[in-house]
């Protein structure tokens, strides 16, 4: 995005923040981002179909599409039976399926909700299908109704929707989310009279995300359990390169590896010299989440972004209820709890999952880790953040789990992470990168890879980043391209070399010395000094004088010091 952009969208951002930020009297972040995702959601697909409806309109007109019906002027008696006509063509479904939009009855559509909100308890909205009239129960019970007729009208939606009835609002706090959301033009955006080139999708889609980085905030601990950070699953987007196939996170929260993946996608597409909307025909994803609420969320963040997904017919847990048991992704991705404690059952004890040992009963570390290998195709790759334990820790089996992994020439890179990068954790965390096939390939956009077969690159990334705030450390663009660079110059043997203290690739026979452990600070050594090319004895005997007229300095000011003091009668 250009500076112009950005701007617009900060603004934006700290808007409809401060508009959303009115609830936390009344409500904590778990509940009330409900309520206010919920309106960006109802505010996308009424949008969405507004544009479609002009369109249309404008099709309908002129007949400028062969697939849309012509309504020429000159067919009908009078004018107001035309723009009947044209209402009455306005209201086909399949106009609106066709172009993947979803269909949003007269009821829910937001200029419904706006003007219907600011009526007295009790008025008359409509009458119903059996002719008996609708009235106003109150602003919650009016939105209430409205995600349940999207819901109805469309089956992909059915059973995503979170109602809000339930945290009991007060109507005018409602009302003037509703405001602060119709004062924004979503569609032909404008910045300081400048036209933007955002799509309603482009603008709402970011507003989403926003939103779930700051309740992720708010919320502190249990927010992390939807949300990670954007820069950590930007990297390791770029580092994957999801351009086609099957994308799969076994716990997936609010979707974010699913969003960064559709981004690539945009951003990369000319550079590859493809055409980003027929690209992303070539991707499709699979979540898996427990929470019930988060695994809404995931598929609303979808359907605002226009992402087909599969998450399963229902929450469920991953290992006692896998929701894609036949899977085998190209591209997995997980940040999963880190060292959950109960998450065992006896029903697991002989799991086809476990094919490199089975996992500790009380640490489920290396459970997520084989799960995503079970379900990785014959050639993909996948990326896993896991706590800094895993990569040395040899108790209940993990280090010969460790070491079979690593036997078996399955591990490709590891990246430790600088601290303080999670909202809801201060443990040292790590990315294990790893694939089935190390051999001479090429991946999607047709680089080619060089052989590294009995081999594992260490990144040590915990010096990069800095700090957003007093608690929290970020990466840069900067940050995130340099150990994307190396990487990408390892895997294709163009440009790489080792950088002590940063990367460097190792055997495995090295590793087999370091005891299989894989902590990337033990291969990659200390950072070198630079030189300043002065000759030591030189130097030294620069420095000892320094050193000893120091010393001088100190004796005579402790000197002159007594004499003061002896002056005003103190005795040193």
């Amino acid at each position: 995005m250009n500076n112009t952009e950005q701007s617009f969208l900060k603004e934006l951002d700290d808007k409809l923040w401060k508009a959303a930020d009115k609830l936390r009297a009344n409500l904590d972040a778990a509940n009330y981002k409900h309520v206010v995702l919920g309106l960006i959601f109802l505010k996308y697909v009424s949008d969405a179909f507004e544009e479609r409806q002009r369109q249309l309109l404008k099709m309908f007109q002129t007949g400028e599409a062969d697939n849309i019906y012509y309504l020429p002027r000159d067919d009908f008696d009078s004018d107001g039976d035309y723009q009947q006509a044209l209402a009455d063509e306005l209201e086909l479904l399949d106009y609106y399926r066709e172009a993947n939009v979803f269909w949003v009855p007269k009821t829910a559509r937001w200029s419904t909700l706006k003007e219907k909100a600011t009526l007295p308890t009790g008025s008359v909205l409509w009458t119903d299908d059996q002719g008996n009239a609708v009235k106003l129960r109150s602003v919650s019970w009016l939105i209430d109704n409205a995600l349940e007729e999207i819901e109805k009208s469309n089956a992909r939606l059915k059973g995503i929707l979170n109602r809000i009835s339930q945290y009991q609002l007060d109507n005018d706090k409602l009302i003037g989310l509703i405001n602060s959301f119709s004062d924004t033009s979503f569609s032909n955006p404008e910045y300081k009279g400048q036209p933007l080139n955002l799509h309603s999708k482009d603008i709402l889609g970011h507003v989403y995300e926003y939103f779930l980085g700051q309740f992720a905030l708010a919320e502190g601990k249990q927010g992390g359990q939807y949300y990670t950070p954007k820069s950590i699953v930007t990297l390791i987007v770029e580092m994957l390169q999801p351009y086609s196939g099957r994308v799969y996170d076994p716990a997936m929260g609010s979707g974010g590896f699913f969003v960064s993946s559709d981004k690539f996608i945009e951003q990369h597409a000319s550079e590859q010299h493809y055409d980003a909307a027929e690209q992303k025909k070539h991707i499709s994803v699979y979540g898996q989440e427990s929470n019930p609420t988060t695994w809404k969320l995931a598929a609303m963040n979808m359907a605002i972004r226009g992402i087909d997904f599969n998450f399963g017919k229902k929450n469920a847990d991953t290992f006692l209820d896998d929701q894609h048991p036949d899977l085998r992704a190209d591209f997995v991705m997980a940040n999963p709890p880190f060292n959950i404690k109960d998450w065992w059952s006896e029903s697991l004890a002989e799991d086809v999952r476990w094919q490199y040992g089975t996992p500790p009963k009380g640490n489920a570390n290396f459970g997520w880790m084989q799960h995503m290998l079970h379900h990785l195709a014959p050639t993909g790759s996948m990326a896993l953040l896991l706590a800094n334990g895993s990569m040395s820790s040899n108790t209940n089996n993990e280090g010969e789990i460790r070491k079979r992994l690593i036997e078996e020439d399955l591990v490709e890179c590891m990246v430790a992470l600088p601290g303080q990068l999670f909202t809801n954790t201060q443990i040292p965390a790590c990315i294990w990168f790893l694939t089935k096939d190390k051999g001479v390939r090429s991946n999607a956009t047709g680089a080619a890879f060089s052989d590294r077969k009995g081999q594992i690159l260490f990144i040590d990334a915990r010096n990069l980043g800095y700090m957003r705030d007093r608690v929290l450390r970020d990466f840069t663009f900067d940050d995130i391209a340099k150990v994307t660079d190396t990487f990408h110059a390892w895997q294709q043997g163009d440009g790489y070399k080792d950088i002590a203290g940063f990367c460097k690739f190792a055997s495995l026979d090295e590793i087999k010395k370091h005891d299989f452990v894989l902590t990337p600070g033990r291969y990659v050594g200390a950072e070198e000094q630079i030189e300043d090319g002065e000759p030591f004895v030189e130097k030294m005997a620069r420095l000892t004088g320094q050193l000893q007229e120091q010393f001088a300095e100190s004796k005579r000011l402790e000197a002159e010091i007594k004499r003061n003091l002896g002056g005003i009668g103190y005795e040193v």
